[in-house]
């Protein structure tokens, strides 16, 4: 007998899907083979272009010149500041050159280049992208020569074909140098001038369009022949297995910061470990070598991480990621500050009993270690940088779009190509689509938030935000819709400049280390992104508050949705807060570890800027405990180097351990609720990971499914045997009324043996909670004789 209740239309997949597979919705614009086919090639252009200049930067800092010019187009050209170099061959002497012996190769050198916060926009046919980066070189030579400089990328790429297919390269890189100095005394503007506003290749309008483009527009006469439906879901799903290892890494980094030894060892799996420059140690020996669990006054363990990638294997089980790790490390009391560069080069495993990624192994490579106060111009303590010491390899992230070679004969896919015919199964692969577009589409937008902050654009950053958005202004409290978003940053910093008009100091947020969290319909997404402060001026570089105050740290906590008016769809910001700061440094010289906490005084605004009264004031007692401690909120104000405690949006990414400090949702929505997500039509994105537990007694198997607190249950779970899902064994439908267990009474036939049996527990998911798995052992007994 059927043991499992009469399952609706959306049941067969997740509540999630209701609207688009069982309602009739969309049926006008059904996706097809070929425009899925279209959309995948978007998605996977924008990750490359991202890649490519990521990798760009990685082998900057092994000096590997060719290998940086062999990323340009064949007629390719570089332009930095007045110097310019076209063609690859000639590319690469005009790189080897400016670097000299600041190159990363010779004895006791380093050469750190940062290319990070991308802004990608690709074109309409697919063809062609631009890209905005901050960027930042930490050199020295060794020989007690240093530079620091930096500035902005306004990049163009191209769709090459090559002997891989068809490849991304660069056409032209292009770098605005904004500040320059050395170690010793900091940075100033270049030439003491005071400097421009960058232009944008994009409007605040269309930085957060969608990168799939509406049917209208899509190119129905592509020559291109539509991928098989396997294909494209090997394809998705490493596109959603991407986001979810870099969301991993990037976690485990803002774990570390904070000392939250706990969390941080929950990433990895049982039998994970670390390599830390060849020696295996444990992950709670490599933590236990950074301190005590928690930070306590004065201690600074700040680890950015920088131009990360990420490869998914062929074969959708393991993972490799690279980047760049500073370590900004202190001991306020004790006055100690250091330096240290290391190259990661991680692995990962999708946990087949739980489908949740993992850290395998963290493989460190320290590259130098220097005093704060020495800096890197001798050198420190560095690594040898040879042949016989070849830096960790590099990922071959290029040519994803002619990749479909790379899907084992023997992938098994969740829907098999027979079922294409099903338009619920076309919908959920779209579905599952847009949640990794999402993720692109929310970090443009961050990051021309960042790039209108920096430059005072009042009126374009309030435009990034949707019709109901609301921004924090800092010390103040939060004012809703654009307008008001505006009036306030014009009342508090004047409009800003305009293109012809030079400005004498830039005040430079660099947004990095996103955690994007994206609801199961793609049309919103939580953010959490790390604000990393500096800037720069006129003046003397050493004493020169606004520019060169050394460095801030602090975090955003952002949600963002896809707005449509007027048939027209854009990702826009939906809530913006600050918490700062968490750290800072008196000047550049005394970095982070002298900071005279006498120096600055904070100006409390109260609720309002020059009279103009915010929506929802900082100290409104209605926010509880949220803002204390910030500048601005309720006293006692915190600053460092005391310690400020860290809130938290969501739960481990792993274990699903819900923290200390945690506030999930929009941060002003406990006191304004008509601000919520679920208010407006959208989805809240999950918190955590979705925990199925089960249990085997006899023929019964019951299982527990768990989110986080105040997530509600609802949803279909699933029995099932054989790979990949394989055959329905049972179905229950939860709904939401408070219970979260399911159970199944297994009936035996002929295709089970006696002994141990492994089934699946499935939860599917639903509009808010992600769906989860675990894998149960039924003893079947032997057959009765």
């Amino acid at each position: 007998m059927k043991f499992f209740a009469s399952v609706t239309c959306a049941a067969k997949l997740s509540l999630a899907l209701w609207a688009a597979t069982c309602t009739g919705a969309g049926a006008a614009n059904a996706p097809t083979l070929e425009s899925l086919t279209n959309d995948l090639r978007r998605a996977e252009s924008v990750r490359e272009v991202k890649n490519l200049q990521k990798t760009y930067a990685q082998l900057a800092f092994h000096g590997r010149w060719a290998g940086m010019a062999a990323l340009f187009a064949d007629d390719g050209i570089l332009r930095w500041g007045q110097g310019k170099a076209g063609g690859p061959a000639a590319i690469e002497r005009f790189l080897k050159t400016a670097a000299g012996d600041m190159d990363g190769i010779s004895p006791g050198s380093l050469h750190a280049l940062i290319n990070d916060q991308p802004l990608i926009t690709l074109s309409a046919d697919g063809k062609t992208a631009k890209g905005r980066y901050h960027s930042i070189q930490m050199m020295g030579d060794g020989k007690g020569n240093s530079k620091i400089q930096g500035g902005l990328m306004e990049n163009e790429y191209v769709l090459s074909t090559t002997s891989k297919g068809d490849v991304w390269r660069i056409k032209l890189l292009r770098y605005f140098p904004q500040y320059i100095g050395d170690y010793k005394k900091g940075w100033i503007n270049v030439g003491n001038n005071s400097l421009p506003i960058v232009p944008y290749h994009y409007t605040a309008e269309n930085a957060g369009t969608p990168i799939l483009l509406p049917d209208s527009a899509k190119n129905k006469s592509s020559a291109l022949a539509p991928l098989t439906f396997d294909e494209l879901q090997y394809r998705v799903t490493r596109l959603n297995d991407e986001d979810e290892v870099r969301n991993l890494q990037h976690n485990f980094g803002h774990y570390v910061d904070r000392r939250m030894w706990p969390e941080v060892t929950d990433l990895y799996a049982p039998d994970g470990d670390v390599s830390n420059d060849g020696k295996i140690i444990s992950p709670k020996d490599l933590l236990a070598g950074m301190g005590p669990s928690g930070l306590t006054r004065g201690i600074l363990n700040e680890h950015p991480i920088f131009q990360m990638t990420v490869e998914i294997s062929p074969d959708g089980l393991e993972a490799t990621s690279r980047g760049l790790e500073i370590g900004m490390i202190g001991d306020y009391d004790a006055k100690t500050a250091e330096w240290r560069f290391v190259t990661f080069r991680n692995k990962y495993f999708k946990d087949p009993n739980t489908n949740i990624w993992k850290i395998k192994r963290s493989v460190l490579v320290p590259r130098l270690h220097a005093s704060y106060a020495a800096g890197w111009a001798n050198g420190g303590t560095l690594r040898a940088n040879t042949a016989a010491d070849p830096p960790p390899p590099f990922l071959d992230l290029l040519g994803r779009l002619s990749n479909a070679s790379q899907r084992p004969q023997d992938w098994l896919p969740t829907w098999r190509e027979e079922n294409i015919a099903n338009e619920t199964v076309l919908h959920d692969l779209e579905r599952r689509l847009k949640r990794s577009t999402a993720w692109d589409e929310s970090e443009n937008v961050s990051s021309a938030y960042g790039y209108y902050t920096d430059d005072v654009r009042c009126v374009a950053f309030a435009t990034l935000h949707a019709d109901k958005g609301f921004k924090e202004s800092p010390g103040v409290g939060w004012y809703r819709t654009p307008e008001r978003i505006a009036k306030a940053c014009q009342n508090r910093y004047g409009e800003g400049t305009n293109n012809s008009v030079l400005r004498s100091s830039v005040p430079i947020h660099l947004r990095l280390q996103p955690v994007i969290l994206v609801s199961q319909d793609g049309r919103s997404s939580t953010s959490r992104v790390r604000n990393l402060q500096i800037g720069t001026g006129r003046g003397t570089a050493a004493r020169n508050f606004v520019g060169n105050n050394g460095f801030n740290g602090g975090m955003y906590h952002d949600q963002f949705v896809l707005e449509e008016k007027n048939g027209v769809s854009r990702r826009k910001l939906w809530s913006l807060v600050i918490d700062e700061f968490y750290w800072n440094s008196a000047s550049w010289v005394g970095g982070w570890s002298s900071l005279n906490t006498t120096a600055r005084k904070l100006k409390r605004r109260q609720a309002g800027i020059g009279g103009y009264i915010a929506d929802l004031a900082l100290t409104d007692p209605a926010m509880g405990p949220r803002e204390i401690g910030f500048n601005g909120g309720p006293p006692p104000t915190v600053r460092w180097p005391n310690i400020q405690r860290m809130w938290w949006a969501y739960r481990n990414p792993v274990s699903g351990r819900v923290p200390d400090s945690y506030w999930p949702g929009c941060v002003p929505c406990q006191a304004r609720p008509a601000w919520n997500l679920t208010a407006n039509g959208y989805q809240e994105p999950a918190t955590g990971p979705t925990l199925v537990n089960a249990t085997a007694n006899g023929l019964q198997v019951t299982a527990t499914i768990t989110g986080g607190p105040g997530e509600p249950v609802a949803g279909v779970v699933q029995l099932r045997r054989g790979n990949r899902g394989g055959n329905l064994v049972g179905e229950v439908v939860l709904k939401g009324s408070g219970s979260n267990t399911a159970s199944f009474l297994v009936q035996l036939d002929s295709t089970y043996a006696s002994g141990p049996t492994p089934l699946d527990v499935f939860f599917l998911g639903s509009d808010r909670l992600q769906p989860g798995k675990v894998r149960v052992v039924l003893n079947v007994p032997p057959p009765v004789r």
